[in-house]
C-alpha cells in the first residue's frame, strides 16, 4: 500500500485529523472495476500534481532486440518503465521499473534520449526516454506478476502486431535518426 503523501501531498495536516483516510480509499478504489478505478486515480493525480513524470527504458540485447513488457491491466506491447516520485531521481526511478518489470538491473548510466509531453494520457504528463545496450545492464531470472503478463526481446523489424504507436515511434527516432517528436 502506498503511503498517505502519494495521494495527496499537498495536505499533510488532512492526515493527522483522519487517520486511516488513505487506506480507506485504497479499499474503495479496489471494489472498482479497473477502468473506473484509473479513471479515477488519473483525476486523483491531476489535483494533486502539477505536473507528472515518468520514465521508459528502450534496452537493446546483443542481437539488437528491443525489450518489450505487456501489461496485465492494458492492451498492447510497449517499453518497460512508470511514474517518478517525489523523492526519487529519473534515473533510480528507471532502475526500479526495469528490475520489477522485466528482471533487468542497470549497471551503468543510461542515455537520456528524449523528453516527450504525453498529454494524451494526462495532462501535464511527461516521459524521459532512457536507451540501454549491452553491458549497461545485467538480466535476472524473471515470472509473470501482478502488474506484467509477459516481457520478451523482439526484432525491430518483427514487433508484436499490437505495440503501441509511440513505442514504433520512438524506436524509428532511435533506430532510423527519424527527428524526434515533442509528442509521445
Amino acid at each position: 500500500m502506498l503511503p498517505s503523501v502519494y495521494l495527496f501531498p499537498t495536505f499533510p495536516s488532512y492526515h493527522r485529523r483522519m487517520p486511516g483516510a488513505t487506506e480507506n480509499l485504497y479499499r474503495l478504489l479496489g471494489l472498482l472495476p479497473q477502468g473506473m478505478r484509473r479513471r479515477l486515480l488519473r483525476r486523483i493525480f491531476r489535483l494533486t500534481r502539477a505536473l507528472t513524470l515518468g520514465v521508459r527504458g528502450m534496452v537493446f540485447d546483443e542481437e539488437g532486440r528491443v525489450l518489450l513488457v505487456r501489461h496485465t491491466y492494458r492492451p498492447g506491447w510497449t517499453l518497460p518503465g512508470g511514474g517518478v516520485e517525489k523523492r526519487d531521481s529519473a534515473e533510480s526511478a528507471l532502475a526500479h521499473e526495469l528490475l520489477d518489470e522485466a528482471g533487468i538491473e542497470v549497471i551503468a548510466r543510461p542515455l537520456l534520449f528524449g523528453i516527450y509531453d504525453n498529454r494524451a494520457m494526462l495532462p501535464g504528463d511527461h516521459v524521459l526516454l532512457y536507451v540501454l545496450r549491452p553491458g549497461q545492464y545485467v538480466r535476472h531470472p524473471w515470472r509473470p506478476n501482478a502488474e506484467i503478463a509477459e516481457m520478451g526481446f523482439f526484432a525491430p523489424d518483427n514487433l508484436p502486431p499490437d505495440t503501441g504507436a509511440g513505442t514504433r515511434r520512438r524506436l524509428a527516432e532511435v533506430l532510423e535518426g527519424r527527428p524526434p517528436s515533442v509528442q509521445w
